[in-house]
This record gives C-alpha cells, sequence and structure tokens, in this order.
C-alpha cells in the first residue's frame, strides 16, 4: 500500500507547500529540486540499473535506455522542462494546457513502473515529486484557469503514477517487457536527475549548499 500512497502524498505536500509559500519566495525549492535531482539518480544507479542489466543484457539494455532518453527529451519539448523544475507561466493565456498535462502524465505514468520490483525506488519518486508538484502548482495559481481546472489537472497528476504501479503489479505483464519499460525509466530519470543536477545552479555553477544536499541525496540513496 505504501508504494501508492508515497506518490500521492508526495503531490499533497507540494500543493500545501505552494498554497503556504504563494506570496513569498520559496527559498528551499531548489534546494530541494537538487537533492532529489541526486537522490534519484543515484537510487537508479544503486538499485535499478544493475538489475535491467542483469535481465536484458549489455546492448538491449543500452538501446532502451537511449530511448527513454530520446522520449523524455521529446516529452520535455511538450511540457517545457516542467519535470525538472522549469515552469513558465503565460498568465495572457486561458487555455488549458493540454500539451503539458498529457506530457506530465505520460512521464509520471511510466515513473511508477519500476515501484513494482523495486520498493526503494517509490522513495526516489517521492522526494522528485514534491517540489516539482510545488511548482506545478505555484504555476497554476498564477495562472487564469478555473478552480475545477486546477483541482483536475493535479488530482489526475496525483493518479498517474499509482495507476503505472498497479498495471505492472497486476497485468500480469511478462517479465522482459518490465525489464524494457524499466530501461526506458531508468533513460527518464537519467536525464531528468542530470538535467536538474547541471541547471539548477545560476549560470550552472554549484554552491557550498546545493553541494551538500547533493552528497547528503547519494548519502541517504546508498543507505536504502
Amino acid at each position: 500500500m505504501t508504494m501508492y500512497l508515497l506518490p500521492i502524498s508526495a503531490i499533497v505536500i507540494g500543493v500545501i507547500i505552494a498554497f503556504i509559500t504563494r506570496k513569498q519566495k520559496a527559498i528551499g525549492t531548489k534546494l530541494l529540486l537538487s537533492f532529489s535531482g541526486a537522490f534519484l539518480l543515484a537510487l537508479t544507479l544503486f538499485d535499478l540499473l544493475p538489475e535491467v542489466y542483469h535481465h536484458l543484457g549489455a546492448k538491449q539494455t543500452g538501446l532502451f535506455i537511449m530511448c527513454g532518453i530520446l522520449l523524455q527529451i521529446i516529452l520535455e519539448f511538450l511540457s517545457e522542462g516542467v519535470e525538472h523544475g522549469h515552469v513558465h507561466t503565460h498568465k495572457e493565456d486561458g487555455k488549458f494546457p493540454w500539451v503539458l498535462f498529457i506530457s506530465l502524465c505520460i512521464h509520471s505514468f511510466l515513473e511508477g513502473f519500476p515501484i513494482h520490483h523495486h520498493n526503494e525506488m517509490v522513495y526516489g519518486v517521492l522526494i522528485h515529486k514534491i517540489p516539482i508538484a510545488t511548482l506545478i502548482t505555484a504555476f497554476l495559481l498564477q495562472s487564469n484557469y478555473s478552480k475545477v481546472q486546477i483541482t483536475g489537472f493535479l488530482v489526475v497528476f496525483m493518479i498517474m503514477t499509482p495507476l503505472g504501479t498497479f498495471i505492472s503489479n497486476n497485468m500480469f505483464l511478462p517479465t522482459n517487457y518490465i525489464d524494457v519499460i524499466n530501461a526506458i525509466v531508468i533513460g527518464i530519470f537519467l536525464h531528468i536527475a542530470t538535467t536538474i543536477l547541471f541547471e539548477i545552479g545560476e549560470g550552472h555553477k554549484f554552491n557550498l549548499s546545493k553541494l551538500v544536499v547533493i552528497c547528503l541525496g547519494v548519502f541517504i540513496a546508498n543507505l536504502i
């Protein structure tokens, strides 16, 4: 049950943070984003990648990881990079952001699959989703969308990762299919995490506080 509840709770926490900090600058959001990037990257390398390599073989794994990277590049082209903290507000545009919505749903749905056999990954997804949910909620609150649209956006976004986990758990997909999907998700995680780590600083530079939280993220992931 934890594997379903934690991704949902991440969105709830992110929404609460966005409401609390809506009238002020969220100083810790970038640091949390840096921590989440390092934590997610470390968990992917320590836990998910070795097992996929073991089941699929080196060349196949590399191919599907590359497919995941390319898929994430396409999704980020559509979403303008919101998966790693780039949120662009268009207050003058009242149209519902369907492209952003669909892109985020695809991303969230796929990241639920590895949680089936790798329960540690749920913590990486949890930490990753909190700052993203905060930024998305802040973006929605600053927009001209109705409360119904905002609520619908967040509710559907909230359930996509548990839905991916549920399908992985209950559809009895062949093991090699799950491994292929996991390899694609590794590519997605690698692209997101490295982009966060290299783009989160002003002028692509790291200060001491960001370096500390990145090292802390790797250290905690190693303990899990």
